[in-house]
């Protein structure tokens, strides 16, 4: 059977130079035999991008990643543009729907014009082109084909040519064939050259790009030379009217063309979760898929990214470029959006902000909060103090600020959480500890670097260093009842390995409290961008000198997490948790909620729900203020055998606002002895070593000087030998150094001395104290 198509393959010649042909070709045709059907080479046909699909379907990413050539999609035929199909045939066979796969008149013409040294068009076919092109046996080396190949390649092309037909052979040659350089098929080319789809190619790309079928890494000239002729023969086709075709102009085209690379590595709305998700999931060289279908929702992507980028514009002025928007479903922890980065605002859009490292600023309370009534070391009512503080380390003095640099007095613990007081933190800390509270953090998945006593007491204002996507799931924690899960990129049926990382009693507890705004008043008032129409609970934050700026919260079903901020670390200008990331949070929650519900959570088993009073704020105050309740009497929320009906505070010492790391009021310093003169310095103690926040900007920290006056002396003081003030009590804006500080009379008469060291950086001596303190 064989030996009846080999007669028909070869055409008649001499018996011997027949025989010689056949043995040949039977050798060759073996492997011609295997040659893949259209639906193989159709399916292992593989891009060099891969596209990042919604949960719908839609295309949301193109992400280049194979480096080593590059490739399109795959091309069907009838999205090709005629021009190209007609100027590939034209260029490289013209009888192609004439023949059966090899031109046995361009094969002779070939053969005549070798024998006696004429140029001569090859008389390989597409069909011969695409055998090699399937088949490495067939494909051609530096030193050109041998005659084995060759015969190969011809037996390859008829078995090619009677299996598939002649769209498919054409379908395939143009997806499959190298143009120029690392371009491999037709879409790579025209996307890269022309900056558009296949469908779109006129005459002269057209031409152009079969030209460089023929040379694909010829000189420029060289190609606009041969694509003149190919674009002179499409001219003189039938039924077209043939115009002057003008080879200069095509020549500075085709150089243009040929230096233009507008097909981009990356395109599309979610670049960073595309990288993200195929770092995470096809590791350690595991082939990548063309299409990976992702947890995304394309409309809300769209949303989250646009409305990052509006409200980045509103805020230009205040030296804030960049930002990030993240939304988990609470029940699956699947990723519904990532917006990585504000992308053409930023001057670092390639940084993923929801991956970077940076400060959380007062987001973390609600974690220490939770895990102090967790431990039923506060409830929700007690009562803790919001005044100067002066802690004592090991380093020297940790000086904490509020906000607005004003000090509320005795406040609840809700009150204290909702309008994001720092000192209460503070206090708060001291009774957990920084190495207990580092423990809570790591089991709520946000991984800290260092040890807790690396940060010290700072840690309660966020001076450690997390990535948005972190927080966010630590916050979905707390939705979820104080329950651990990991994060999901790709759909899944399985459901969510929950671990118990915080007490459900105290997460219920802390969202009920970062829901409350009336809590939340005393700071972002009553008409808060806060306050949403739906049930949500939210936490805002801001770091050191306004670098970073967060809102991240929950509802019954999402947890929505933003940033904003600059990536090369700028600090920004008057930009505070209100104004910066919580607009953003609030109308990605309101898209989200258009049409549906948010309801409060469900009760969790054994809480307790108490009715409670407050006692009068007591002291030294005005007598009109002074029998007044600290807050107003409610209904608040207990962990079991922690309830109680009324919380008051008995009158305070003036001097009892020293706090010991371990945790416990110093009572008022002893008042000085006869023999130890009229009056002393009581604040700082002598050898004193203070050590200043570097979370709160140096210009609103301050250092309480006390003195203690026994005979009513009209004090002042003095410090390195200059006037500072006058009183018994003076707060100063301490710089860093060795200092002399010096108690004097009216007289100018010296009654006490101590010296103490500053460490840090301060404020120069005489600056203008700023207005602004640790930021909420």
């Amino acid at each position: 059977m064989k030996a009846r198509w080999l007669q028909r393959l070869v055409p008649r010649s001499r018996p011997v130079l027949q025989g010689a042909l056949a043995v040949c070709l039977v050798g060759s045709a073996l492997p011609a035999s295997a040659l893949p059907g259209f639906d193989e080479v159709r399916q292992a046909f593989q891009p060099s991008d891969t596209l990042i699909l919604s949960h719908e379907g839609e295309v949301l990413q193109r992400l280049r990643t194979d480096a080593t050539v590059r490739r399109g999609q795959w091309v069907p035929l009838a999205d090709v543009s005629p021009a190209l199909r007609q100027a590939l045939v034209l260029s490289e066979d013209k009888r192609f729907f004439e023949h059966s796969g090899v031109d046995w008149h361009a094969a002779s013409a070939a053969a005549w014009g070798n024998l006696w040294n004429q140029r001569t068009r090859g008389a390989s076919t597409i069909t011969m082109q695409l055998a090699g092109l399937l088949d490495g046996d067939w494909r051609q080396g530096p030193g050109g084909r041998t005659v084995v190949q060759k015969l190969g390649q011809t037996v390859a092309a008829k078995v090619l040519d009677r299996r598939w037909r002649k769209d498919q052979i054409l379908e395939a040659y143009l997806n499959l064939v190298p143009f120029r350089s690392e371009l491999v098929g037709i879409d790579a080319l025209s996307r890269t050259l022309f900056g558009k789809a296949a469908h779109g190619l006129d005459d002269r790309e057209a031409a152009v790009a079969a030209a460089l079928v023929r040379a694909p890494n010829a000189r420029p000239a060289l190609v606009a030379q041969r694509a003149c002729g190919v674009l002179r023969g499409m001219q003189q086709r039938p039924g077209v009217n043939g115009a002057r075709v003008d080879c200069d102009a095509l020549d500075l085209f085709t150089t243009a063309a040929l230096q233009r690379r507008a097909f981009d590595a990356s395109e599309g709305v979610a670049p960073h979760f595309a990288r993200y998700l195929l770092r995470q999931r096809f590791k350690d060289g595991a082939a990548v898929p063309e299409r990976v279908t992702s947890t995304l929702r394309a409309p809300l992507q769209r949303f989250a990214m646009q409305s990052l980028q509006q409200h980045l514009r509103e805020l230009r002025g205040r030296n804030v470029e960049d930002g990030a928007v993240l939304v988990l479903d609470n029940a699956t922890g699947q990723v519904l959006a990532w917006v990585g980065s504000s992308g053409q605002l930023s001057q670092a859009s390639e940084v993923d902000a929801v991956l970077a490292l940076r400060q959380p600023g007062s987001t973390l309370k609600p974690f220490l909060y939770g895990q102090a009534i967790a431990e039923r070391r506060l409830t929700a009512a007690s009562l803790v103090e919001d005044s100067p503080a002066q802690i004592t380390t090991a380093s020297g003095l940790y000086i904490p600020q509020n906000y607005d640099r004003q000090f509320k007095g005795w406040v609840s613990v809700r009150t204290a959480l909702a309008a994001s007081l720092n000192v209460p933190a503070v206090r708060t800390l001291v009774m957990v500890t920084p190495d207990a509270f580092h423990r809570q953090l790591g089991a709520l998945g946000l991984p800290l670097r260092e040890n807790g006593d690396y940060f010290g007491y700072s840690l309660a204002l966020g001076s450690a260093e997390v990535p948005l996507l972190h927080l966010t799931n630590a916050f979905r924690s707390l939705a979820n009842g104080g329950r651990f899960s990991p994060v999901v990129v790709l759909p899944t049926q399985a459901r969510p390995a929950f671990t118990p990382a915080l007490d459900a009693r105290a997460a219920f507890i802390v969202g009920d409290i970062l829901s409350d705004g009336n809590a939340r008043a005393r700071t972002f008032g009553t008409d808060s961008v806060l306050a949403t129409r739906f049930w949500s609970a939210v936490k805002t934050g801001t770091s050191k000198d306004m670098r970073d700026n967060w809102a991240v919260g929950w509802s019954e079903r999402y947890t929505v997490g933003v940033w904003v901020g600059n990536a090369s670390g700028a600090a920004m200008h008057d930009v505070s948790g209100t104004s910066g990331a919580a607009p953003v949070w609030a109308t990605v929650m309101g898209f989200l909620h258009a049409r549906e519900p948010s309801r409060p959570p469900r009760l969790q088993q054994g809480l307790v729900q108490w009715p409670v009073r407050f006692g009068p704020a007591g002291g030294d105050g005005d007598s009109a203020t002074a029998s007044l309740p600290l807050e107003a009497a409610r209904t608040e929320w207990f962990v079991p055998g922690t309830q109680q009906s009324v919380f008051a505070i008995n009158n305070v010492a003036d001097g009892a606002l020293s706090v010991r790391a371990g945790g416990q009021k110093r009572s008022k310093p002893a008042e000085p002895q006869a023999d130890l003169g009229p009056a002393r310095i009581l604040l700082p103690v002598h050898g004193t070593v203070i050590a200043l926040d570097p979370d709160i900007p140096p210009q609103s920290q301050r250092l309480r000087l006390q003195a203690a006056d026994r005979a009513g002396l009209r004090l002042a003081w003095r410090m390195d030998g200059k006037p500072l003030g006058r009183g018994a009590v003076l707060e100063w804006l301490p710089w860093p150094g060795r200092h002399t500080l010096e108690l004097v009379d009216a007289q100018g008469q010296v009654l006490d001395t101590v010296r103490f060291e500053v460490r840090g950086a301060g404020v120069a001596p005489g600056a203008v104290p700023g207005t602004v303190s640790k930021p909420r």
